[in-house]
């Protein structure tokens, strides 16, 4: 290293060159000197440098004087006609840009001590670069995070870092909110992006990969045990959901339940008050709810008697317009799939469905067709709906729509003459599937799987590749004269004069 090296290398020079560049953009040169101490070989004087980096870009960035969106070539903007803050703010967000690799290079440098500076470092970023962004955002609700930043999530394929992490953000959370009356929605979104990225092991003896390394382990450390990780875990996510937290974070909360979460908690059914209490949100939110209680019921023997009145509530004339309505009524399927369900439990969702049928679009017709017929079949003592030998009036429908309970609702009592008047439909796809109703149900079910996301544009371009028959039979009584036919409506009332 060079005398001049070696001179910026000390404290004083590094704090010289620092104040020289946050006073004047004239000095901007400097930063190559800051910089160039990042490649030194003395550990000591590489964490002056990157300390020097952090204060130096930590404030350039909450000055917002790092320029915002997609980054330019540096040659191109210097050799352009963009006015001097604008090629100052390119060029800077460029050298910032080789701090900022110099960083992560510096993650694997032999001293714990450089590693640990230039990690804090990075994640000193992360936060500033989320507060001010340096991306514009590609749609008003897009949160932006600067991910190809966030380097921590290397570390936590170490077992030992995985469960000391989960420790210090179940401890984080618990002093944000005991120290703040409301927390802002970024904490709670970097939270959130936090805890989605702890991913445990299913067994004991995968727990084998520690980043402090020991000669000999002791049975009594807690850190080398699948159990213990387990109730970390479920301490973490319970401290972390017992808060109310933005309406689009339980979205993505309730997606990852049933095969990141739930499988890794030491005791899942106390996930109950969550799920239970995002039953009531309505929507998406209460279907994906539905599915964790599903497996808690199920899996864990969990007593949720409400479940069924709570996905029958869900039916409503919106849920084939929704964009969640394949997930819904592919969990839906799921839901019902079991034979030993009551028949007028399983009757409700199939007149429901064959009332709500009347108004849907025929992608959705086509689905829930189908989707009805396969009820009657895993469930034969619901044919009566079809096969009432004395009929039902319409105005005598026995059929309560407004009943928020299946079980009184008396479906069983009634019939599916829904389905008789959709063969009437003009679509002829759908009257062809409406008519199936009237056959014998044949023993295999029908897979809806495949239309679960028909739509519309699919359905036209179907009908457009149809070939078709070279003569149709037609009826045609040639008009005479302008009013048409002699016995014709228009030539007994109007004559043309």
């Amino acid at each position: 290293m060079d005398s001049h090296l070696a001179s910026a290398g000390s404290r004083g020079e590094l704090g010289r060159l620092l104040q020289a560049l946050l006073t004047s953009r004239g000095q901007a040169n400097a930063v190559f000197d800051i910089l160039a101490v990042l490649q030194s070989e003395d550990p000591e004087d590489i964490q002056e440098g990157v300390r020097t980096c952090s204060r130096l870009f930590g404030t350039l960035l909450e000055r917002e004087e790092l320029f915002v969106g997609s980054l330019p070539r540096e040659d191109t903007v210097l050799a352009g006609s963009q006015g001097a803050t604008q090629k100052y703010k390119v060029w800077m967000r460029h050298r910032y840009h080789s701090c900022c690799n110099r960083l992560e290079e510096l993650l694997t440098h032999p001293s714990f001590q450089v590693k640990e500076l230039a990690l804090k470092t990075l994640m000193t970023f992360v936060q500033l670069e989320g507060a001010k962004p340096l991306e514009k955002p590609q749609w008003e609700s897009h949160y932006l995070f600067p991910r190809t930043l966030f380097r921590f999530c290397e570390y936590l394929e170490y077992d030992d870092i995985r469960y000391h992490t989960m420790q210090a953000a179940t401890s984080t959370v618990t002093q944000a909110t005991s120290q703040q009356s409301e927390v802002s929605p970024t904490f709670w979104n970097n939270a959130f992006m936090l805890l989605s990225a702890v991913n445990l092991p299913l067994q004991e003896h995968d727990l084998t990969k520690f980043y402090v390394k020991h000669t000999q382990t002791s049975d009594k450390w807690k850190v080398i045990h699948l159990k213990e990780h387990r109730k970390a875990f479920q301490e973490m996510w319970l401290g972390f959901l017992k808060h109310k937290l933005p309406l689009s974070l339980y979205k993505k909360v309730l997606v990852a339940m049933h095969d990141s979460i739930l499988p890794h908690l030491a005791q899942p059914t106390l996930m109950i008050d969550f799920l239970t209490s995002a039953c009531d949100v309505g929507g998406a939110i209460s279907l994906l709810a539905l599915n964790g209680l599903f497996i808690l019921i199920h899996k864990h023997n969990l007593e949720y008697p409400d479940f069924y009145q709570k996905l029958y509530g869900l039916l409503d004339p919106s849920i084939f317009h929704v964009k969640y309505r394949a997930r819904f009524f592919h969990l839906a399927d799921l839901f019902l799939s079991s034979s030993h369900l009551p028949a007028y439990l399983v009757a409700a969702f199939a007149k429901r469905l064959a009332r709500l049928a009347l108004t849907a679009p025929p992608e959705a017709l086509l689905m829930v067709l189908p989707f009805i017929c396969n009820l009657l079949r895993r469930h034969p003592a619901c044919r009566v709906m079809v096969h009432r030998p004395e009929g039902i009036e319409l105005d005598a429908d026995p059929y309560d729509p407004i009943e928020k309970d299946p079980a009184r609702s008396h479906a069983l009592e009634s019939c599916l003459w829904e389905l008789q008047t959709l063969q009437q439909h003009y679509h002829p796809e759908v009257s062809r599937a409406a008519g199936v109703i009237s056959q014998v149900l044949s023993v295999p079910e029908v897979s809806i799987a495949p239309l679960l996301e028909l739509t519309a544009y699919e359905i036209f371009e179907q009908d457009l590749k149809k070939k078709a028959p070279e003569s149709v039979p037609l009826e045609f009584i040639p008009a005479k004269g302008l009013l048409g036919r002699q016995d014709h409506i228009c030539t007994q009332f109007f004559t043309l004069t």
